[in-house]
């Protein structure tokens, strides 16, 4: 099985279920930029010295890619799921809002605003998060772009607002995952946070 298939050579792209949009489609844009979030936590997970970190955080790039599959997969006109895409990893909520929770007794309170920084896995995982909360903005706009009529909305649309609803849920819950096991990184690392300093405020006082 080759590769290349020269299929996109015009700027378009086939969805599962069927049918071509352009690349710059918003439904493109969204689980483009998931994949594009999994392949920065592949790269973020051999620079993190906590084995706890990267096992939860290996966990969820199967969650990543289960999510971009719902993306490319518009729903059927009658709304009724696809039967061979895999279902959405809602389920892992609670574990991350656990495994914050977690972090939190190991961490200092949060007195100010931390920069991207530390040791090289908590920077790499500050670059995670912007990716993550791009990936949220990408499939809002989506979520948005399907929004139809106030009470006239076709199944199809009502059950694709409702998948990326939960989608949205769990970028948004991702990405603060990502900022806390930075956090942890640094501090099981004995390296302090990055604060950020107030212009023309003395070394060692919080701008925040």
């Amino acid at each position: 099985m080759k590769i290349y298939t020269r299929t996109g050579d015009q700027g378009k792209t086939a969805l599962f279920g069927g049918g071509r949009v352009e690349k710059s489609h918003p439904r493109v844009q969204a689980y483009g930029t998931v994949d594009e979030l999994n392949s920065f936590l592949g790269s973020a997970l051999p620079a993190l010295a906590s084995l706890e970190i990267r096992d939860r955080l290996s966990s969820l790039q199967h969650d990543l890619f289960a999510l971009g599959a719902n993306l490319a997969t518009p729903p059927a006109e009658d709304g009724a799921p696809h039967p061979h895409v895999p279902p959405l990893p809602v389920s892992r909520i609670p574990d991350m809002e656990r495994w914050m929770d977690d972090a939190d007794e190991e961490l200092p309170p949060l007195r100010s605003f931390i920069l991207p920084g530390g040791t090289q896995g908590a920077a790499a995982l500050h670059v995670c998060r912007t990716v993550c909360r791009r990936a949220e903005r990408m499939v809002v706009e989506l979520h948005e772009s399907l929004r139809g009529e106030t009470g006239n909305e076709s199944p199809s649309q009502e059950a694709a607002r409702a998948e990326l609803g939960e989608v949205i849920r769990y970028l948004n819950r991702l990405s603060d995952l990502f900022f806390t096991l930075s956090r942890l990184e640094n501090r099981r690392a004995g390296v302090p946070d990055v604060e950020w300093k107030k212009e023309g405020a003395p070394m060692g006082e919080g701008g925040a």
